[in-house]
């Protein structure tokens, strides 16, 4: 049966993309076919899109040397740099040389702007250039997870560091990550941690350390207002110092309530006993973590967050129990690492189930940076870097006009599409965010002009067409774009359609057949080069830009 019986597009078809069957499969390590349709599966949801190199490449190893690579760390990138000096002077950095140790200019928004704008598209950039590994998508989990909003931090600087922390514990210790997390300066100035103080305590990130960081309110929220205010009295006193450069984090004891809290029996009725002193914050911020952890709904909600991101949107009785809360007792049982939570998770026959593959749609940066890594899209090298930066801005600038700027997240609770009921990730497509990816498909196709002639993007059908085995024949042509485009097949009633387009509406593949073998074998100074290339060229175009109109295209 075609595998789109199971699937509809809201945006295309009427209805979203959904599971029309129940998921019985649990977390026995998965022992079936190891294909193109698994590795682009396991690819697509690690990775941003899976290129042909990558695909070839993993099937050549086995499910579990592949999952092992992809959950292996990647190295870390070089610092973002000043690539804006030749329009916004930075008297502290000179040009071609990070700013991201550099004194904050607090007199200069110019500047401050210029550097946020570096760090985003260095971000995305990151994710366009990423190794095999699965360490650029998990970032993107935990800056939706951990979310702050460079608009409220304000520095570029203090951003840098937050991201160092999610690439520095993403495969991690979840319980030190958490602690990190708290005295980072992005998010003690998200969440107003640095105006927290005995004598006017603010709850806010008491309240979403437990609410969304830690415990969460699947089911209802376990935890009391009463324990939101002793948390809030524990984390008294931490500060961070924006003059400095770096950005450093302290603790300012004067500010620190040293009384005993106390907190309800969802927690033990555990006391946390005041301490003073200048490392009196860090002992009770310890003792705090002590007695979240303690309890079993962590495990349980950062198990849910990572299915809900990496395998579906919707959790079922039938996946709690078979996945959520087998995955929670390895977390347990692993004292909060990571790493054999994910381990389990993608070598189990529950992630290559028939019914997760294709289920859900791209979010935005998945959808451009992996449509620029799958076609192969030449960015401009560091020879120029100001070129360089300008074309990466692009992604990150297409990804924001449909909703998912990366750095800025709709809210504490991360992107909507990851949170908001009953929608969830069908929220990335309506009517102004489809068209818009439509263009940028187009655009890209016909070359985007960067930074007023800087440099051109462009997806070169032909260049593509080329890398498939047999590009002569239209049906192993289509067969192969599809293998290594779609993650899931097309019916028979799709290969036509797209057949019908390669073909200009002709019947018999010869049309084809003779006009590649025209260009193939033609030189490139011969007088006819030009008119055979134009003509693949042109049937090409049309080819490719149907395909990623389709639905099947914009889904994981």
């Amino acid at each position: 049966m075609d595998r789109r019986t199971f699937l509809t597009f809201k945006p295309l078809k009427g209805q979203a993309p959904m599971r029309t069957q129940k998921v019985l499969s649990g977390l026995t390590p998965y022992s079936g076919t190891w294909g193109a349709e698994q590795v682009k599966h396991l690819l697509k949801r690690t990775m941003f899109g899976a290129t042909k190199q990558d695909i070839d490449y993993f099937l050549s190893k086995t499910m579990s040397q592949s999952v092992d690579e992809i959950l292996t760390a990647s190295p870390t990138p070089s610092p973002p740099l000043n690539h804006y000096g030749n329009q916004t002077a930075d008297p502290d950095v000179p040009f071609g040389q990070t700013w991201v140790n550099a004194a904050i200019p607090l007199s200069n928004p110019l500047i401050i702007n210029a550097r946020m704008a570096s760090l985003k598209a260095w971000w995305v950039a990151n994710m366009l250039h990423q190794s095999r590994s699965i360490t650029e998508k998990l970032l993107l989990f935990w800056h939706n997870h951990f979310a702050v909003e460079g608009e409220l931090v304000i520095s570029g600087e203090a951003l840098y560091q937050y991201q160092e922390v999610l690439r520095q514990f993403a495969l991690g210790n979840f319980k030190a990550f958490v602690k990190q997390v708290t005295l980072n300066p992005a998010m003690l100035r998200y969440l107003n941690g640095y105006l927290n103080s005995k004598d006017a305590p603010d709850e806010n990130y008491a309240r979403e350390l437990q609410e969304l960081f830690t415990v969460g309110k699947d089911g209802g929220t376990p935890f009391t207002e009463d324990d939101v205010k002793a948390a809030a009295r524990v984390l008294t006193g931490h500060r961070f110092n924006p003059f400095t450069a770096p950005i450093s984090y302290y603790f300012d004891f004067t500010k620190h309530d040293t009384g005993n809290k106390t907190f309800s029996a969802f927690y033990g009725n555990t006391v946390i006993q005041g301490q003073a002193g200048t490392n009196g914050g860090v002992l009770e911020l310890d003792a705090l973590l002590n007695m979240i952890f303690d309890t079993q709904e962590v495990a349980l909600h950062i198990c849910r967050k990572l299915y809900n991101f990496f395998v579906y949107y919707k959790i079922d009785s039938t996946i709690e129990t078979n996945i959520i809360q087998p995955l929670a007792t390895i977390f347990r049982n692993n004292n909060y690492e990571i790493l054999p939570v994910l381990d389990a998770l993608f070598k189990s026959e529950h992630f290559y189930d028939f019914m997760q593959v294709g289920c859900v749609i791209k979010n935005p940066l998945d959808f451009y940076t992996g449509m620029a890594r799958e076609f192969g899209i030449i960015f401009p090298d560091n020879s120029d870097i100001n070129k360089q930066y300008k074309a990466w801005e692009y992604l990150w600038q297409r990804a924001a006009s449909t909703a998912m700027e990366i750095g800025e997240p709709d809210s504490v609770s991360g992107f909507l599409p990851y949170y908001q009921t009953p929608m969830f990730h069908e929220l990335w497509i309506n009517s102004d965010t489809l068209p818009k990816r439509i263009e940028t498909m187009e655009n890209l196709l016909n070359g985007v002009n960067i930074g007023g002639g800087l440099a051109t993007l462009e997806i070169n059908p032909v260049a593509f067409a080329e890398t498939m085995p047999d590009p002569g024949n239209p049906d192993s042509l289509i067969a192969d774009s599809i293998k290594y485009l779609y993650s899931i097949d097309l019916g028979p009633n799709g290969r036509d359609a797209l057949k019908s387009i390669l073909l200009s509406g002709q019947t018999d593949p010869v049309y084809w057949i003779e006009a590649w073998n025209d260009y193939a074998g033609t030189p490139v100074n011969d007088p006819n080069y030009q008119m055979y290339y134009n003509i693949v060229y042109t049937r090409l175009k049309s080819f490719y830009q149907s395909m990623m109109t389709f639905a099947e295209y914009h889904l994981s």
